[in-house]
């Protein structure tokens, strides 16, 4: 990374920046959407931001929003219709393709259509159409395990030293948490940042000796919140109430 640093982003631009997203449909909250602009803010210029998932724009726009004219946001979603949200694994071409004129809809909307390049291939066969080391990687493609642990690896390894990755439904999703305690856990390539709900943030560093240790036991910690997202799912699924606010939610809806 080269280049100077842009200056810390006022409230009222990141307040824009969420406002911006309120009726695009996804599973970002505020929290995370903030956690994703001050990372995108803070690169330097020119920087490579990439996304694995974009679905209909949510999280696109942010990165966008933050990063103005100061890089590329490279979107990676195939909008194939499949693995698309909360039990959401297999659907018609045709839901894809309704993602894809709602992404472009959203981002013209929003003013950042410019600023963002568009790969609509999965994220496995897209390695080539990426130049170059990434300075941010946000990772909210498929949450199958293995899905998500080749994104981890692939993309992951092309994360430039310093830089973060990012990824969702962490620590909630199954098969995304699997990938993060085979992957990212026991190794000394990322350092963990900490979690905006299940969204974690990584930085691209060596973690060795005690501190690689201590780097595994601050992820292991958020096994308990883990096992109360399955327990939440488990009472949406079943439409239990009562099991949900036992587990420390309120509504019936998926936990992010």
């Amino acid at each position: 990374m080269s280049g100077h640093t842009k200056p810390i982003v006022a409230p009222s631009e990141l307040d824009a920046a969420i406002e911006a997203i309120d009726a695009v449909e996804g599973w970002l909250s505020d929290e995370q959407a903030a956690m994703l602009w001050r990372g995108a803010r803070a690169l330097p210029e020119p920087a490579l931001v990439v996304e694995i998932g974009s679905y209909r724009a949510r999280s696109t726009i942010v990165l966008a929003s933050a990063l103005g004219e100061r890089g590329e946001v490279v979107a990676i979603d195939p909008h194939a219709g499949n693995d698309r949200g909360p039990r959401q694994w297999e659907g018609p071409a045709a839901a894809g393709q309704a993602d894809h004129e709602t992404f472009n809809a959203n981002l013209e909307r929003a003013g950042v259509r410019d600023r963002v390049r568009h790969v609509r291939i999965p994220s496995a066969a897209a390695g080539g159409e990426v130049e170059g080391e990434i300075d941010l990687l946000y990772i909210d493609g498929s949450h199958r395990y293995r899905a998500a642990l080749s994104d981890i690896d692939s993309w992951g390894g092309r994360v430039h030293p310093g830089g973060e990755l990012l990824i969702h439904d962490c620590f909630s999703s199954i098969g995304v948490t699997l990938a993060l305690l085979v992957r990212l856990v026991p190794g000394g390539a990322f350092r963990y940042l900490g979690r905006a709900g299940s969204m974690a943030r990584y930085r691209r560093e060596p973690v060795e000796g005690t501190e690689r240790v201590a780097n595994a036991g601050r992820q292991l910690a958020q096994l308990g919140w883990f096992a109360r997202n399955l327990v939440v799912k488990l009472a949406v699924v079943l439409r239990l109430r009562p099991l949900a606010r036992l587990a420390g939610q309120r509504e019936l809806h998926w936990p992010y």
